[in-house]
């Protein structure tokens, strides 16, 4: 816009043409005004406002017709009116040159009614038509609000409980607020102008130096934690965050750096990994003291494996047992308490030892489910599976049941791999909804194989993809290989690659079944007296037929007694069974009398009772066991093969 006096603007035209400032005055100042980057204006002896350039137009939002000829005070604030006007007739009554930033705080006032600060430069202009003043108005809002965030940003700077220090590239320290002369010992005065090597431990200037050349380069560098030394000497873990302090031009001259005294942390920090790990030895000896080594027993081939958790709380509720049930019949239990540390540990022994108690009854799997599910239920807040299966070696055939663990694989001889189909129960301590077992024939000699989650659970899978994978494994590895120790670290090493930092518990059990009986034989007794000696008479002739006529007065013996018993309290057929293994003789007589018979001393004129006691005596095991609607009770004698002769 143009100062234009005459055409479109005649009452501006006639304004300038009062006697404060004739046309020749008015072309005079004209150019000038209009090239002016601030807002100029100008002002007569009474304060009214007599010339403007467009940039006042745009500053204050007037017009210039809106602004000549009206008093200056319309562009300042309403409360600032009377002491600018003071301010005003002083400078006339001695004017001379004000330039800007002269340390005064001023305003000016928007026609829409806002406020913004401003620096405002003063000169007297003597004309023939008389004294005018320029002022020259720079709207300073934008460089305010800068030096606000500035101000805000040193006062955070100084406030913060970081040090925090700029360099040279050079390595020359430029900047110290007051948390690095706390930490340091040294105050601002001293420390800035000093090399910053003269903070790093002896011998590390050179580490200083490669750390500056990397900000050189524009890097930024986070938590990088080392030592560092005070004024006295002492050294201190810190974690330093570093990065590039550029100039206007972008061009990289220097580093700034947040330095946080981790010292104490560190410590506290090591000490919590001490205790982590003393708690963690303290529930890994629990664990392994509470579930202790399964025995060997004999003609049952085993490899076991347990990694304790190295992450989270450690060592969890993992276990396994083997137990012996007698008559070539052996008991296998594996469970997970969820959970880690000294309070799953000492669950999983509470369970483990009720559950090898009640296996050693011949408790059924069913059976002993729902017994230790009422243990279960008496542990709050505890998530427990488990599986028990009873191997049974004639005839070759397993039991199971399971509360919610996972399947138990089978790998026959021929390396074929399956999952056994037993039914899948709720975990243990749920209560009230019933366990089943189920009964399936497995080939001699296969591999039962036992696992817990921390084998198969990944973030990456599906359990079930990695169960899939497993049986992968297991047929690889099993087709080239009939070592179970062997086969045990394979599956390992393929399944847990990491397996030395496992996330979970892992168990794993390898259980191969026995080879079938050298020989069996089996006969129906009618429950009359009679019978006995029949039985007496199968039990020689089938020993005298393997071979093994020096068992048969024993065995005899023995089984007249039981045969005995069975008679005088069942009206049913009794079963009579007979089968040699490489170590010993099992004979078993079946009634469907429930009732378990005690073993009890008799007295010198007891006519009964006797019978258990003189099986107790003479044979190397026996044992009761239920079966179906009636028990099952057996004794068993070492074969000669095995006999200790001297």
């Amino acid at each position: 816009m143009r100062l234009e006096q005459s055409g479109a603007r005649p009452r501006a035209a006639r304004t300038l043409r009062r006697p404060g400032v004739g046309p020749d005055t008015h072309e005079r100042y004209r150019a000038l005004l209009e090239s002016a980057p601030d807002a100029m204006v100008i002002v007569d002896d009474a304060g009214i406002i007599r010339l403007v350039n467009a940039q006042t137009e745009l500053v204050f939002g007037y017009s210039r017709d809106d602004l000549l000829g009206r008093p200056v005070e319309l562009l300042v604030p309403q409360r600032f009116r009377g002491h600018h006007l003071r301010n005003r007739r002083r400078y006339l009554g001695s004017p001379q040159v004000r330039p800007m930033g002269a340390g005064l705080e001023l305003s000016g006032l928007r026609s829409d009614g806002t406020e913004f600060p401003v620096e405002i430069s003063l000169s007297p202009l003597e004309t023939p038509d008389g004294l005018l003043v320029s002022a020259a108005v720079r709207d300073v809002s934008d460089r305010k609000a800068a030096e606000e965030r500035i101000s805000q940003l040193a006062l955070i700077v100084e406030s913060s409980q970081d040090a925090i220090l700029t360099t040279t590239l050079d390595g020359v320290i430029t900047f110290w607020n007051m948390a690095a002369a706390d930490m340091y010992g040294y105050p601002a005065e001293q420390a800035i102008g000093r090399h910053v090597s003269a903070l790093a431990p002896a011998g590390q200037r050179d580490a200083v130096d490669a750390i500056l050349a990397r900000i050189g380069r524009g890097e930024r560098i986070d938590r990088y934690e080392g030592l560092r030394m005070t004024r006295t000497g002492r050294l201190l873990d810190v974690d330093i965050v570093l990065w590039p302090v550029r100039a206007h031009s972008g061009r990289i001259d220097g580093a700034c750096a947040i330095v946080r005294d981790i010292t104490e942390h560190k410590r506290a920090k090591q000490e919590l990994t001490r205790l982590y790990q003393q708690q963690r030895q303290v529930a890994l000896t629990l664990q392994r003291s509470l579930m202790g080594s399964p025995p060997e027993i004999p003609g049952i081939e085993t490899a076991s494996r347990y990694l304790p958790a190295t992450q989270g709380a450690g060592v969890g509720g993992d276990w396994f047992d083997l137990i012996p049930l007698g008559a070539g019949r052996v008991g296998v239990l594996i469970g997970d308490v969820m959970g880690r540390g000294l309070e799953a540990a000492t669950v999983m022994g509470r369970l483990r030892s009720a559950a090898n108690a009640l296996a050693r009854t011949g408790m059924p799997p069913q059976q002993l489910m729902h017994a230790i599910d009422t243990v279960a239920r008496d542990l709050p807040d505890q998530l427990i599976t488990c599986s028990y299966l009873v191997i049974d070696v004639n005839p070759a055939e397993v039991t199971a049941a399971s509360a919610g663990h996972l399947p138990v694989l089978l790998v026959e001889p021929d390396a074929t791999v399956r999952q056994l189909p037993v039914p899948v129960s709720v975990p243990l301590g749920v209560g009230d909804i019933p366990h089943q077992e189920t009964k399936l024939t497995t080939p001699p000699g296969s591999t039962l194989v036992f696992y817990t989650d921390g084998l198969v659970e990944t973030r990456v899978s599906d359990i079930r993809t990695q169960i899939d994978a497993l049986q992968s494994e297991l047929h690889t590895v099993f087709a080239g290989t009939s070592s179970l120790e062997h086969a045990a670290d394979r599956v390992l090493a393929a399944m847990l690659p990491g397996s030395d930092e496992p996330a979970d518990d892992v168990t794993l059990l390898l259980v191969r079944t026995p080879p079938a009986p050298l020989a069996s034989a089996r006969t129906s007794l009618r429950p009359e007296p009679a019978q006995v000696a029949a039985g007496r008479r199968f039990v020689r002739d089938a020993l005298i037929a393997w071979g093994d006529g020096e068992l048969a007065h024993t065995a005899c013996l023995l089984a007249s007694e039981l045969l005995t018993n069975a008679v005088g309290n069942t009206r049913e057929a009794i079963g009579l069974g007979l089968h040699r293994t490489a170590s010993e003789l099992v004979v078993e007589v079946t009634d469907d009398n429930a009732q378990r018979p005690q073993l009890t001393l008799p007295g010198p004129a007891d006519e009964s009772g006797r019978g258990l006691t003189l099986v107790d005596a003479l044979s190397d095991s026996w044992g009761i066991r239920p079966s179906g609607t009636g028990k099952i009770v057996w004794f068993a004698l070492a074969t000669p093969a095995r006999a200790d002769r001297g």
